[in-house]
């Protein structure tokens, strides 16, 4: 549910600038069943094929799966459950939804295998999420035409940035167990470094988005809430610190996410006045 909060409002982002306003609730309905879909089917594999992990690990030692709550059978239930409820939601959208729905959930799925053998899964991870306001805007639209590329890549990097630093509280599990992260690979203080220079990325290409889908002030005032979210959040937890990490990585991703998608209704709703 919490990582639906991070990528849904991006989903709204791409759909409420493909409609340049507000979508038709039949729309906006199937693309919160998308999300939920996606996002639960992806987060219940992960739980899976990560069960040997997270029961090793004294951080998600008490996980529903580990922890002995729920069975693999259920867990596989809810996974496919969710995988059905998403292509359901995007062949009901439109032709170009469903052609692109299984691509999207593979890479998604993917990311969960990724940290066995690349220390760059917080990117591959970032690339899935990036389908979000891609998503969205096809939803729609249905076509790519005149999609504002730089949104999605401002997401990339903005995933990247933070679960690079979430990535810091396993650092040292993860060297154990030969599983793969920046931090394992660099450092926590050069994983904080990468994940602020992603962070950098990620508002330009958020300001860049305002300028190619011709954006009034109200959307850059957004990014500029989003701006003082993450240097907050730079400010608030470090390399020598980690104790403020699960409290920030939740409440400032989720705000980020939804001041930019309220700058972007509130600046499609005022460009009309």
């Amino acid at each position: 549910f919490k990582l639906t909060i991070f990528a849904m409002p991006f989903a709204f982002m791409g759909a409420f600038l493909g409609a340049r306003g507000l979508p038709d609730g039949l729309t906006i309905l199937l693309v919160i069943l998308a999300m939920v879909g996606a996002r639960t089917c992806a987060m219940g594999f992960n739980r899976i094929v990560d069960a040997r992990f997270d029961k090793a690990n004294p951080r998600t030692a008490e996980r529903a799966i580990p922890a002995g709550a729920v069975s693999m059978i259920e867990a596989w239930s809810l996974v496919i459950g969710a995988g059905v409820l998403f292509f359901l939601a995007a062949w009901l959208l439109n032709p170009l939804t469903f052609k692109l729905a299984p691509f999207a959930l593979s890479l998604t799925l993917f990311y969960s295998l990724t940290k066995r053998f690349t220390s760059f899964c917080h990117l591959i991870l970032g690339v899935a999420l990036a389908f979000s306001p891609l998503g969205g805007w096809v939803a729609v639209q249905g076509s790519l035409s005149s999609y504002p590329w730089a949104l999605s890549v401002g997401v990339l990097f903005w995933v990247a940035g933070f679960d690079t630093v979430y990535a810091c509280l396993d650092a040292d599990f993860d060297r154990k167990s030969g599983l793969h992260s920046l931090p394992s690979l660099l450092g926590q203080r050069t994983a904080f470094r990468l994940a602020a220079g992603f962070h950098v990325i990620a508002l330009s290409l958020f300001a860049f988005t305002g300028i190619q889908a011709n954006m009034n002030f109200v959307y850059f005032i957004g990014v500029g809430m989003a701006a003082a979210a993450l240097f907050y959040q730079h400010r608030l937890v470090n390399p020598d610190d980690l104790s403020k990490i699960q409290g920030s990585f939740f409440s400032m991703n989720g705000f980020i996410s939804l001041a930019l998608f309220g700058a972007t209704w509130l600046a499609l709703v005022t460009e009309k006045l």
